[in-house]
């Protein structure tokens, strides 16, 4: 994008991989043993699909025919991932594989979100995003990213929070990424924008920053499901253990 210091895209990569190798380790850790030997597949294929969203967005295929419906950022490079999140709760192995991995870890990747929001801020002041996408609008995504390794440490690994805090933790956490999502997605230029238009959010439509709503969502969106699923099977458990009892 022109008028944008390229350190802001630099950071913004960095924070891609980061969340590319912490969501790398959650596999790598999983419990279940087909799910190890899968990491040399998943990763690979990650970085496969990083490769297509980046070649996607260098060649103007989001940033043109801003008219088309659905969005051709939606089509290409949101729908794929949510559609293999659905495969993965609705398939018998889907399931064996997520209640495997390490719900520490999988929290342990929300602190990213901190300096997500640090970006979109300064993507903001540069008017690649309008106001109410960043923590002075309407977006309240940093509270997540704050608040995550308090939870992760003394939640998780110290047992210090109870199982349902953890759990509204995700849930809340959860709502405030669905809410910067339908915020991003009615900002963008598109015939359903419904809100931005003195400043549309156009950053997403551009490399690297169509990461973000391609990749970065998607995994963060994944671990929350992920560890509401496990929380609710570890309290279902917990619960008839004491009616045995």
């Amino acid at each position: 994008m022109e008028n944008l210091p390229l350190y802001i895209s630099f950071i913004f990569g960095i924070i891609t991989l980061i969340t590319l190798l912490l969501f790398y380790r959650v596999i790598k850790e999983a419990d279940l043993k087909t799910a190890k030997p899968n990491t040399h597949i998943i990763f690979p294929a990650l970085i496969v699909w990083l490769i297509i969203q980046a070649f996607l967005a260098l060649n103007d295929v989001y940033s043109t025919h801003l008219n088309s419906l659905p969005p051709r950022i939606v089509l290409l490079g949101i729908l794929p991932p949510v559609f293999v999140i659905i495969l993965l709760f609705n398939t018998k192995k889907g399931k064996l594989f997520m209640d495997s991995l390490p719900l520490l870890s999988i929290t342990y990747i929300n602190i990213i979100r901190f300096f997500v929001e640090i970006v979109l801020y300064c993507l903001f002041l540069h008017k690649a995003i309008p106001e109410l996408m960043t923590f002075e609008g309407i977006n309240f995504d940093i509270i997540a990213g704050i608040t995550a390794p308090f939870i992760a440490y003394y939640g998780i690994s110290k047992s210090k929070i109870s199982i349902n805090l953890v759990l509204c933790w995700n849930i809340i956490s959860l709502t405030l990424l669905i809410n910067i999502v339908i915020i991003a997605f009615l900002s963008a230029p598109s015939p359903l924008q419904k809100l931005g238009f003195d400043q549309p959010n156009i950053a997403i439509l551009y490399f690297p920053f169509n990461w973000l709503p391609t990749f970065v969502v998607p995994v963060i969106a994944f671990g929350h499901l992920v560890s509401i699923r496990q929380l609710i099977k570890k309290k279902i458990n917990y619960s008839s253990t004491i009616v045995k009892q």
